[in-house]
C-alpha cells in the first residue's frame, strides 16, 4: 500500500462539497487518510497502481464520479526511425527486459518533478518489488543521442557519474558507495556483469536497477520531453508500468511516441490497446448477490474506466490488476456502491464444524511455532526458472494455459517457493527456521480426477544453518507431540545430499522426506549456508 496527496483543488473540480468528496473517494476503495487546508491525503490499495500518480488518480476519479467516464484514449504517435532500443543478448542473464517510450510537450516545474519521482518510487516500491521485478528511468531527451543500446559489460568497464554525485564511478564501486547503490546492491550480487543504458553517442544513462547518470539522467525545469524506459524480468509488467507512466505523462499535457524494440524480433511499446475480456451476467449477480440486467453494466463499467458492449469489456492498458473476470465483476460492486449493499442471511441454516485436517494444522502449527519456528505462506504458482532450480521434469511441470504475471506453474513441492523465501533472506539475521503448510499439485498420471490434477497439503520445515542431526530432531519432536511413530529409510533426492537423505515412512507408507540440500542446488538459489529440510505430505500421513 501507498499514500498519495492530491490537491483538493483539483478534486473539488470534481465534487464541490467537501463532505460528499470524501465519502466519495472512500467509496471508491481508495480510503482517505487524512485532510488538511490544500491536500487530501489517499491510500491506494495494491489492486490500483494506476492511480499511484496525481493524474492516474484523478482520471479514475473523474470516471468514478460520472464526469468523464468510459475508457479514456490516447493517442501513440510513431516515432522516426532512431526512436530505437538495441537490446544486446549479453543481458539475457541479469536483466533481459525492457520497454520504453518517449513523451514531449511537457512543461516541468518543482512540483511537477516531485510528482514524477513519488510516482516512481510508488511503482518500484509495488509493481517493481522494491526494483528486483522491475526498474524505471526518466532521462531528459535533450541530452541523449537516439538510438539507444541496452547491453550489459563487467562492472569495471562501467564509468559514469551517477546522480547526485561529484566523482565518475565504476560498477563496483557505485555499489559500495553510493547510497542507492549500497541500498540496492544485493539486485545485482554475484552477477559477472552489470545493465547498462548507453546512448548512440557512448554516454551511460543509468545503470539499472541501481541509479541514473547525473549527466543524462537528470530531470530539470527545462526539460519539455523525456525518454522513459522500464527494465526487469517480466515484459508484460513492465509494459504495464510503462503505460502507467505515459498516460500519466499524457495527463500533464505531453505526446506520446513509440519506440521501436529489437530484441532480434521487433517489439513496439508502448501498447496503450485496450485488452478485451468476456464477462457473464450470470455469474456478476452471483458474486454480488444482485439482479442487475444488460443496461445496468453499460452504466456501471464505464464509471469504473471500462467500455462495455455485448457482454465484453474494454479494459485499461493500464490496469495491471485485472487478470480475471472476478476483478471486474468488484469493479461492478464498487460502481453499484458497497453502500447500498443489503446483507441478507442465507436461507439455509447450517452449523459450522472445525475439519479434521484444519486440527491436525492447528496442532502442527502450535508445535513449531512452541519450537522457535516462524510461519510462511507463499504463492501456489511457482516460475519456470525455479522449476529448473528446482531440479522439476517436464511430465511433473503443470502449466497455466493464460497465466498474466511471471508465475506460471503450478507447484508440485513446498521446497520450491521455500528456498525462494531463504534466497530472498539471505541477508537477514541467522540462524532462519521457517515451515509452511500448503497445497501442492501434482499430475494425475492414472487418470483419477476429472482435472488430471491431485491437490495435497503438505508441510515443508528448513534451517538454516543447519544439518541432518539437527532437523531430524525437530522430526522426532513433532512425532511425538502428534503421538505418532515414524521410521527412516534410506531415500534419494535430486536437490538433496546422497547418503544424507532419508524417507519417512509411518505405518509401512512413505510419507514424506528429509534431508540436507546440495551444495548445488544452494548455489543455484544464491544460498550462502547449509540448508536442512523436511518434507511431509500431511494427507497420505492422515491415512497411515
Amino acid at each position: 500500500m501507498a499514500n498519495i496527496k492530491v490537491p483538493k483543488s483539483e478534486l473539488k473540480k470534481v465534487v464541490k462539497n467537501e463532505e460528499e468528496l470524501i465519502e466519495k473517494i472512500d467509496l471508491m476503495g481508495t480510503p482517505v487518510e487524512g485532510v488538511d487546508e490544500n491536500d487530501i491525503e489517499i491510500q491506494i490499495l495494491p489492486n490500483r497502481s494506476d492511480c499511484l500518480s496525481v493524474q492516474g488518480f484523478l482520471r479514475a476519479f473523474k470516471a468514478y464520479a460520472g464526469k468523464e467516464i468510459g475508457l479514456k484514449k490516447y493517442k501513440v504517435n510513431q516515432g522516426d526511425k532512431d526512436y530505437r532500443v538495441i537490446i544486446d543478448k549479453s543481458v539475457g542473464e541479469v536483466r533481459p527486459y525492457t520497454a520504453c517510450a518517449i513523451v514531449k510537450g511537457l512543461k516541468f516545474d518543482d512540483e511537477r518533478i516531485k510528482e514524477i519521482i513519488d510516482m516512481q518510487e510508488k511503482l518500484h516500491t509495488t509493481l517493481g518489488r522494491g526494483r528486483k521485478k522491475a526498474a524505471i528511468g526518466i532521462y531528459p531527451l535533450e541530452k541523449i543521442k537516439l538510438p539507444i543500446r541496452f547491453e550489459a559489460r563487467k562492472p569495471e568497464d562501467i564509468k559514469f557519474q551517477p546522480l547526485e554525485m561529484p566523482q565518475e564511478m565504476n560498477g563496483l564501486q557505485i555499489l559500495q558507495r553510493h547510497p542507492t547503490g549500497r541500498e540496492y546492491a544485493h539486485l545485482l550480487e554475484g552477477k559477472g556483469k552489470f545493465p547498462v543504458f548507453v546512448d548512440a553517442s557512448g554516454k551511460i544513462l543509468s545503470m539499472p536497477p541501481i541509479i541514473n547518470s547525473h549527466d543524462t539522467g537528470k530531470v530539470g525545469e527545462k526539460t519539455d520531453s523525456v525518454f522513459v524506459e522500464c527494465s526487469g524480468f517480466d515484459f508484460n509488467v513492465l509494459n504495464k508500468i510503462l503505460n502507467i507512466i505515459v498516460t500519466s505523462l499524457a495527463e500533464m499535457g505531453g505526446k506520446i511516441y513509440s519506440m521501436e524494440l529489437d530484441y532480434g524480433k521487433k517489439e513496439i511499446t508502448p501498447n496503450l490497446e485496450a485488452e478485451k475480456m468476456k464477462i457473464s451476467l450470470d455469474n456478476v449477480n452471483k458474486l454480488i448477490g444482485l439482479d442487475l440486467k444488460e443496461k445496468d453494466l453499460e452504466k456501471l463499467l464505464p464509471k469504473m474506466g471500462y467500455d462495455y458492449s455485448k457482454g465484453k469489456v474494454a479494459i485499461p492498458a493500464w490496469r495491471a490488476d485485472v487478470l480475471h473476470e472476478v476483478d471486474i465483476i468488484e469493479d461492478i460492486a464498487i460502481a453499484y456502491g458497497y453502500d447500498k449493499l443489503v446483507p441478507e442471511i442465507p436461507k439455509v441454516a447450517t452449523i459450522g464444524e472445525e475439519s479434521e485436517e484444519s486440527k491436525v494444522s492447528a496442532k502442527i502449527e502450535e508445535i513449531l511455532v512452541g519450537l522457535g519456528l516462524i510461519e510462511t505462506s507463499s504463492f501456489h504458482l511457482i516460475r519456470p526458472e525455479e522449476a529448473v532450480k528446482g531440479k522439476t521434469s517436464d511430465d511433473d511441470k503443470i502449466e497455466l494455459e493464460n497465466s498474466k504475471s511471471e508465475y506460471k506453474l503450478l507447484r508440485n513441492n513446498l521446497l520450491i517457493p521455500g528456498m525462494r523465501i531463504l534466497s530472498e533472506n539471505k541477508d537477514n539475521e541467522y540462524p532462519q527456521k521457517i515451515f509452511e503448510i500448503g497445497k501442492v499439485f501434482i499430475r494425475d498420471k492414472r487418470g483419477e480426477t476429472d482435472t488430471g490434477i491431485k491437490e495435497f497439503n503438505h508441510l515443508f520445515i528448513a534451517s538454516t544453518p543447519g544439518n541432518f542431526t539437527e532437523i531430524k530432531q525437530i522430526l522426532d519432536y513433532l512425532f511425538k507431540m502428534l503421538n505418532m511413530k515414524y521410521e527412516l529409510k534410506e531415500g534419494h533426492n535430486n536437490n538433496l545430499i546422497e547418503g544424507r537423505t532419508g524417507i519417512i515412512c509411518a505405518n509401512g507408507s512413505s510419507v514424506g522426506i528429509i534431508g540436507e540440500v546440495h551444495p548445488g542446488t544452494l548455489r543455484d538459489w544464491n544460498i550462502k549456508l547449509p540448508v536442512s529440510v523436511i518434507e511431509i505430505n500431511l494427507d497420505l500421513l492422515m491415512k497411515s
